[in-house]
């Protein structure tokens, strides 16, 4: 199977919204609203400074995606991106598009030249993902996440 990454495109929306769902679902148990999700999906796709997606390919379908968005580090003088929203379709699972994915935003990253690191976060019981990202490199931190929401 030939896995090819491009940046996503606003002819993307509906499937990245698709994918977003069923990853809320999938790994949270969440039913989000389909409005709001592609209201935001359209919203990354329109403006770079909210998130850039990455779609990977094979035979011309979209089977996987993933967002990064950026956070400045005062303490590293650079900035990390966090990557989120990422999703393989079932089918496609294991077989190198995440991976694929992944290779293509450390690339863009280090041509970048102010990247400090790379970073996400993880549903805690989502055993599988985790191996994934251990496996091609990633290290578990020390942080933990809180959060107010909603506002």
């Amino acid at each position: 199977m030939e896995i090819s990454v491009r940046p996503a495109r606003p002819a993307d929306a509906p499937v990245i919204t698709r994918f977003n769902a069923a990853m809320a679902h999938e790994t949270e148990g969440l039913a989000l609203d389909p409005a709001v999700l592609a209201r935001g999906v359209a919203a990354a796709l329109a403006d770079p400074a909210k998130g850039r997606y990455l779609v990977a390919e094979t035979g011309g379908a979209v089977i996987g995606q993933l967002m990064w968005t950026t956070e400045w580090s005062d303490w590293r003088d650079g900035w990390f991106w966090w990557i989120q929203s990422v999703y393989v379709a079932e089918p496609h699972r294991g077989r190198g598009a995440f991976r694929a994915l992944y290779a293509a935003v450390r690339t863009a990253a280090l041509a970048a030249g102010d990247v400090v690191g790379l970073r996400l976060y993880v549903e805690r019981d989502n055993a599988r993902a985790q191996a994934t990202y251990s496996q091609i490199g990633m290290a578990r931190t020390h942080y933990l996440v809180f959060e107010e929401c909603p506002l």
